[in-house]
């Protein structure tokens, strides 16, 4: 681990150089495939989601995924997902749950989509369904998050038997831009704020909310030794019954309350 502070780690988490969720994707999979649409209202680019095989395997992969330039950017809300990506999510979930498939979900999201209409679509329902349903799916399902993780938009898909974050990473209930603005009324004293949310990967860990740092994935081997390690965990997954992986995730989440 670096000595980096903590809001060091929330730049490096906002950084360009960070490996992209597609890329990611290509670099654990054989054969992916991406799919589209919520089958009730839309479709949502932030959201980046299909099927593809893992050393053979097929898998369910859901990605919160900002763009590789200002276009992409915008159009997917720089990473902040819309109810329609969270159906759309939630609907490859259960089809994976229904095909017995393993889910991996990779975040990185500042938070949900904030907008008027994403209000009125059912913005907050569809967080929330994902959190509920999410802890009662039967398959393995590992978390993690690779850049961002963002309030609900992040948690929305961080309820998985294992969360997982890169070490340039940081997991939140809000930017420390905004613990600095509510708590003193300035957004200046970030660093300040970063400081005191426990939000970088080491300190996840030591406080249980996480369950492994993940090096950063820059190179092929990176690529290779992240996706030996989700093999690893989803092999040790899989062989637990049901009610075991069921009891051991729901215990992971009630001892949060």
């Amino acid at each position: 681990m670096s000595d980096k502070k903590a809001y060091d780690r929330v730049l490096a988490a906002r950084s360009s150089d960070k490996i992209s969720i597609q890329k990611l994707v290509a670099g654990i999979t054989e054969d992916f495939v991406e799919l589209h649409g919520d089958r009730a209202y839309g479709d949502d680019d932030a959201v980046y989601a299909g099927i593809g095989t893992l050393n053979g395997k097929p898998v369910t992969i859901v990605g919160i995924q900002k763009g590789n330039n200002n276009e992409e950017n915008l159009a997917r809300h720089f990473g902040s997902a819309e109810p329609d990506g969270y159906r759309k999510a939630l609907r490859l979930m259960k089809q994976a749950e229904k095909f017995n498939r393993p889910i991996i979900t990779l975040i990185n999201t500042p938070g949900a989509y904030p907008g008027v209409d994403a209000e009125y679509h059912g913005q907050g329902y569809m967080i929330a369904q994902s959190i509920m349903q999410g802890l009662n799916l039967t398959v393995p399902y590992i978390s993690v998050i690779v850049g961002e993780g963002g309030s609900g938009g992040a948690i929305a898909l961080a309820v998985g038997d294992e969360v997982w974050a890169f070490e340039d990473s940081a997991y939140s209930v809000l930017s420390p831009e905004g613990f600095a603005t509510i708590l003193w009324k300035d957004s200046s004293r970030a660093k300040e704020a970063a400081e005191q949310m426990g939000l970088t990967a080491e300190e996840l860990l030591a406080n249980h909310i996480i369950d492994r740092v993940v090096p950063e994935v820059k190179t092929a081997a990176d690529v290779a030794a992240f996706k030996t390690a989700l093999d690893a965990k989803i092999k040790e997954l899989e062989i637990k019954p049901i009610d075991q992986l069921l009891a051991d995730r729901h215990a992971r989440y009630r001892k949060f309350n």
